[in-house]
């Protein structure tokens, strides 16, 4: 219990930091959306992001190489109750920041070189003006480049002593910066203040975390020890295949922007709204139980605890499929109505609306296998194993660009969200069935938990669907008070036939809100 109990309150309080950013990042979105709506700026400013973000949020992201490589080593050899960290530990990540400053800076120098050119490999169309664009935005945002691997290291470290907050609020800086900047100049005409202040965000970003490293005890110190250094290696061996993969994840996202060109313009900008929806409810919910499980995951298989394993990975990602179908289902039902609220203002219309809400729909059957994947391939990290993420992502590089292929010219934009839905499908059964040579996870009581779920929600959305048919209203006010009263709805009638179904993550939710009510209330 005591156990259970430290990972939910760090689960909670990560999950707070992470509504307050991404509720920020919804401002920055809705305000891009206001004044550049679905256009060829828009287009250009979201072209050119993908590759600094490969850096700044792929890299070093949640989940990304240099995080999760940082905390499955670093979790291995320092004790967070430590006040100081010891010379060893101190030399090992100033080698790891120097190496990765070098490979950064010469990769971030190259792009600026050759932007155009990258540009017009990957925008598949004749509108050169867009190209052009593309490539100004993409020189603005080649320092994010630099800068993100070495928030990726400042990232895992942070979480390996458990320092949750600073870390999940950073990314605040750089919405605040977009906005900021957005509202003063007032969306100039070519949207380089996008650019602009996506560079100075990422800046922020560095410089919120760097005082926190050092007060760890960690000194800034340049270090080219690279050669006869067992724990570089460990690491650069875990980097490596892990950067692979991100950069694997990518030319899925580059694939895609080579099909959305040659669909109608503020087709590859409906696809990033799209996928910022649905990262809203579904990243707040990996990042909350995964950030916080991933350390525990290394330091268990450190310890060949693999029993401990095994009930964490059904404690997390049980949890996280109870609220996650719901969540699903919803998006199915109220996609438009959602983005609708969201974004229809100003130069945001109702074309725009109906292409965000069809991409947004296919993308949400995502879900589930999302959770599995991220949450399996956590335990190959603790493993020290970041190969096989990286195979089975390469394997579906051809996959992704056929299913595009086959679906674009019957659903357009919808076509794009749907392979990814698929991907993502492939590839969690892949690692779950890998994953078994190293580990039983016990999936018959995961897809028994997972089964009944399902059945709760799909009763539940059944019955209210038949409620948001005749319930007819007009009006931004009257939209939102309908959409938040039948999700509501729909969430209280899942939980009456999750009850009914016997799912234990009810229990024990019932249970821990009488614990909470007896020691606030009952004296």
């Amino acid at each position: 219990m005591s156990k259970d109990s430290s990972l939910l309150k760090a689960a909670w309080l990560i999950a707070f930091v992470t509504i307050i950013s991404k509720f920020v990042g919804f401002l920055r979105d809705i305000c891009i959306a206001n004044f550049f709506g679905a256009s060829m700026v828009s287009d250009a400013y979201f072209y050119a992001y993908q590759i600094p973000s490969l850096a700044i949020i792929l890299m070093g992201g949640v989940g990304g190489p240099f995080h999760s490589a940082t905390v499955s080593v670093f979790a291995k050899l320092v004790d967070p109750d430590d006040k100081m960290p010891s010379e060893k530990v101190n030399k090992l990540f100033n080698t790891f920041l120097t190496g990765t400053f070098i490979v950064f800076l010469i990769l971030a120098l190259l792009i600026f070189a050759f932007s155009h050119q990258i540009l017009a490999f990957i925008i598949h169309s004749n509108n050169a003006e867009l190209v052009d664009l593309a490539s100004i935005h993409l020189r603005i945002m080649t320092p994010v480049i630099v800068i993100g691997g070495i928030i990726g290291i400042y990232y895992g470290l942070l979480i390996t002593y458990r320092c949750f907050l600073m870390p999940n609020i950073s990314p605040v800086l750089m919405s605040l910066s977009i906005i900021t900047i957005i509202a003063l100049t007032k969306g100039d005409k070519f949207g380089i203040g996008l650019a602009v202040a996506t560079t100075i965000g990422a800046v922020l970003q560095f410089l919120l975390q760097a005082p926190f490293v050092k007060k760890l005890g960690f000194k800034l110190k340049p270090n080219f020890n690279f050669k006869n250094n067992p724990e570089f290696k460990n690491l650069i061996e875990l980097v490596f295949p892990a950067a692979l993969s991100s950069t694997i994840g990518q030319i899925y996202v580059y694939v895609d922007m080579f099909f959305a060109s040659q669909l109608r313009e503020g087709a590859w900008t409906s696809i990033g709204y799209a996928n910022r929806v649905f990262q809203f409810p579904v990243g707040i919910l990996v990042t909350a139980f995964l950030v916080p499980l991933f350390p525990i995951f290394s330091k268990l298989v450190g310890e060949n605890k693999l029993d401990d394993v095994k009930y964490y990975f059904h404690k997390g990602v049980g949890l996280l499929n109870f609220v996650a179908i719901p969540i699903m289902f919803g998006i199915i039902l109220l996609a438009q109505d959602m983005v609708q609220i969201v974004f229809q203002r100003g130069k945001f219309d109702s074309e725009a609306t109906i292409m965000v809400s069809q991409a947004l729909i296919f993308l949400s059957f995502a879900i589930i296998p999302y959770v599995f994947r991220d949450s399996v391939t956590r335990i190959f990290y603790s493993f020290n194993d970041s190969k096989t993420p990286f195979l089975v992502a390469l394997s579906s590089i051809i996959l992704k660009f056929i299913l595009n292929a086959l679906f674009i010219g019957k659903l357009g934009i919808a076509a794009i969200t749907l392979s990814t839905s698929l991907v993502t499908l492939i590839n969690a059964v892949l690692l779950g069935t890998i994953i078994t040579k190293r580990i039983r996870l016990g999936y018959f009581a995961y897809f028994k938990n997972l089964i009944k779920m399902i059945a709760a929600a799909l009763l539940a959305f059944s019955l209210i669907y038949i409620l948001y048919l005749h319930w007819n209203v007009s009006g931004w006010l009257l939209l939102l008070i309908k959409t938040v009263t039948i999700f509501a709805l729909c969430m209280l009638v899942y939980m009456i036939f999750a009850v009914l179904f016997r799912i234990e993550y009810v229990g024990e939710l019932i249970g821990r809100i009488k614990d909470y009510i007896k020691r606030k209330f009952v004296r």
